[in-house]
């Protein structure tokens, strides 16, 4: 009870979520974008097992600070340069990352004929069942390299796990609130859709680069793709009005 009239916990908690639901935008967008590939109807369901599956990767972590705080240490070296076991994890997710969003990339731009009419592929489309359950299994991978990184920075932040996790559950709550918003309007505007493919295609590089110590602060990624947003929000309202005026 105590813990809870501490207004210094309070503002803990509030920097924390702020801080889980800005290093969560990456993770609602990659969501979005697979979860685009499935069926309308099943969609929501998807979105709601990929931010459940975060929050209970995220809360699983914590809960295993020891063990977390233990991946830190190197664990083999190359040529000098020391990996541990965060290392391989960002490594390895920042590479599936790269290799995912160019993939999207490829088949968004250069082989649009290979889609169907609701953005999937058209050539060997597997079953709805199973094509949910490899969406589902894509954004878990992720969510693991998201979590991981999430949980580090929360960890030199706050000292007290319950205000750690209350945090991750909050922000997870804003997180599906606004990843079906957000996944219909990358869907409806395929420019915007590059662009958040794009934009995963800086957080792969910069989690590789994590991998070999070479910290790139996020603050430089989120602001580039908030002024790439800007200008494209500019682009498709002229095209919004030219289509008015000739319509």
């Amino acid at each position: 009870m105590e813990l809870l009239l501490d207004p210094h916990t309070w503002i803990a908690f509030a920097m924390l979520t702020a801080l889980e639901i800005v290093l969560g935008i990456d993770n609602i967008i990659f969501i979005s974008i697979l979860v685009g590939r499935l069926p309308a109807a099943v969609r929501d369901r998807a979105r709601r097992l990929g931010l459940g599956f975060a929050m209970v990767t995220r809360v699983l972590l914590l809960l295993s600070l020891t063990w977390v705080m233990g991946l830190t240490t190197d664990l083999f070296s190359v040529f000098g340069q020391g990996f541990s076991g965060r290392d391989l994890v960002l490594l390895l997710g920042g590479l599936f990352l790269l290799y995912k969003a160019s993939h999207e990339i490829f088949l968004q731009v250069e082989a649009p004929e290979q889609r169907g009419p609701d953005g999937e592929d058209g050539a060997a489309m597997p079953a709805p069942k199973t094509m949910f359950w490899a969406v589902i299994g894509q954004i878990a991978i992720l969510d693991i390299v998201f979590s991981l990184d999430s949980v580090i920075t929360a960890v030199g932040m706050v000292d007290q796990v319950g205000i750690m996790i209350a945090a991750v559950v909050a922000a997870v709550a804003v997180m599906m609130f606004a990843a079906k918003p957000i996944g219909d309007f990358v869907d409806s505007h395929p420019s915007v859709k590059v662009l958040a493919l794009s934009f995963l295609v800086m957080v792969g590089m910069s989690l590789t680069a994590e991998a070999f110590e070479v910290h790139v602060p996020k603050g430089y990624i989120y602001a580039s793709m908030a002024f790439s947003l800007l200008v494209e929000s500019l682009n498709i309202r002229s095209r919004s009005k030219r289509r008015a005026i000739s319509g």
